[in-house]
């Protein structure tokens, strides 16, 4: 089931009119002045994920998941400011007539817990579930809006037992939240974590029977569903295909390394597994004929798509830099640990961006299922990469260089003897600008740099 689809995640379910009657009586007590602090207080401890960090502005609570609070308010929150419950209220009122057969719901709503219960059966007229917090079998009216759901499947729900009908009887409460098998055990398994930790915190190591604890601690339960949104909408996200213009994979991820040993480097990269030498690039080390700078070379890594092999990073080695890009932050940080195991103390690390184009897309785009792509367009690359190396190379002017016997490029610019190395450094960084090997264009004005270290500018 998609957790960003509403329809896909939970259903709702009639009603007996009694009941229906006697909880909108129990909502009217709650929105009264006197009462109307601790209906929010109820309901921020249900929806506390979704309130603040968290979820919290980026995705709003499934509309089962309010009505449960709002259960949850009526059946078992206990007021902190010493009033009675809300159903304790509407057994003591006696100005007006409240019918009997609505008042006999009172007792099976006050004893009635959130649970997550694992479909056993179902049919148009009856649903078999157990309770996968104590086992407890429970039958259940039938109907359309269960009858697609699998056996084996989860439903976090809460059932009400009507009174004389035999404890296994039972209503559903309105509503419930479809769960896959993984992740009902998931939110079992995170409820189980959370009371071991209340039981270490309370000092009591039995924080009683499943039904007792559900009753005192089942919003939990929401909670933990909230928590597998979460982690969909993160896992969502990672997932994202980003692609240039031209339908390439978008390498967005990027680091930047100075060093001081180019054999060793290119001998040592070409050795590593999964890296191999881009059909395009030129002869390593061999100079330009028009600038005299000598030729970058290029490894690249491929994997296999659903749009066939494809470049999923490039590593670019100047005389003097080191330039990774990857698909994602996730192999940037496989390809920085096997540079670092590789290469140690030789590289010196001087910047990072994992920053993926901005984008506005909805939950259900998000959680749709299919691996959403988005397209990049060479100007928003040009933007990102001049963000990222505006830092990087502002900073490299008062950062040491081995190339320049340890000085800083802007101390080194001011003796005559190195003025020309500095401007060699430049020179070769300018030459093999990403945004120039991605885009066609520099994504840097290098004679800022230039400016900034005390050295002339020149034409670009």
């Amino acid at each position: 089931m998609k957790l960003g689809n509403e329809r896909a995640a939970g259903f709702f379910v009639p009603l007996p009119p009694s009941l229906a009657s006697v909880l909108a009586r129990l909502d009217s007590l709650s929105l009264k002045p006197g009462f109307s602090l601790q209906r929010e207080l109820a309901l921020a401890r249900a929806l506390k994920p979704y309130i603040g960090e968290g979820l919290g502005g980026v995705v709003m609570p499934l509309a089962q998941e309010t009505e449960l609070a709002s259960l949850f308010l009526i059946c078992d929150f206990y007021p902190e400011d010493g009033q009675l419950s809300l159903i304790e209220q509407l057994r003591d009122v006696v100005t007006e007539h409240i019918p009997d057969e609505e008042r006999a719901w009172l007792d099976p709503l006050k004893h009635s817990h959130m649970d997550v219960f694992e479909l056993v059966s179902s049919d148009s007229a009856r649903v078999t579930v157990r309770s996968l917090g104590d086992g407890a079998m429970v039958h259940l009216p039938g109907g359309d809006f269960i009858k697609n759901v699998p056996s084996g499947f989860g439903v976090l729900t809460r059932v009400i037992s009507r009174t004389g009908e035999g404890s296994s009887a039972a209503v559903w409460g309105g509503c419930g939240l479809i769960l896959s098998p993984e992740d009902a055990r998931t939110v079992m398994e995170t409820i189980a974590e959370w009371r071991r930790e209340l039981e270490i915190e309370t000092g009591s190591f039995t924080l009683g029977e499943w039904k007792e604890f559900a009753k005192r601690y089942g919003h939990m339960l929401l909670w933990a569903f909230a928590q597998l949104r979460l982690d969909a909408l993160v896992d969502a996200v990672s997932h994202i295909r980003y692609r240039c213009s031209d339908g390439r994979l978008y390498l967005y991820a990027v680091a930047l390394y100075d060093h001081h040993a180019h054999r060793l480097f290119a001998d040592r990269l070409s050795a590593m597994d999964g890296l191999e030498p881009e059909e395009s690039a030129g002869r390593p080390g061999e100079a330009d004929a028009g600038s005299g700078i000598p030729q970058a070379s290029v490894w690249v890594q491929r994997e296999k798509t659903e749009s066939g092999m494809e470049t999923v990073a490039r590593l670019t080695l100047t005389s003097s830099q080191l330039m990774v890009e990857c698909d994602g932050p996730e192999r940037l940080d496989r390809i920085k640990h096997e540079l670092a195991s590789t290469l140690g103390f030789s590289l010196h690390f001087r910047g990072e961006t994992t920053e993926p184009p901005a984008r506005k897309l909805s939950v259900e785009e998000l959680m749709a299922g299919d691996q959403p792509t988005l397209m990049v367009t060479p100007e928003e690359d040009r933007t990102l990469l001049s963000r990222f190396l505006e830092k990087a190379y502002l900073e490299w002017a008062d950062q040491p260089h081995v190339a320049l016997g340890g000085q800083t490029p802007r101390h080194a610019a001011e003796s005559p003897s190195m003025r020309k190395t500095v401007g060699a450094l430049i020179d070769e960084m300018a030459a093999h600008d990403l945004g120039r090997r991605r885009t066609g264009l520099p994504a840097f004005e290098y004679n800022r740099l230039r400016a900034h270290v005390g050295l002339d500018e020149v034409p670009e």
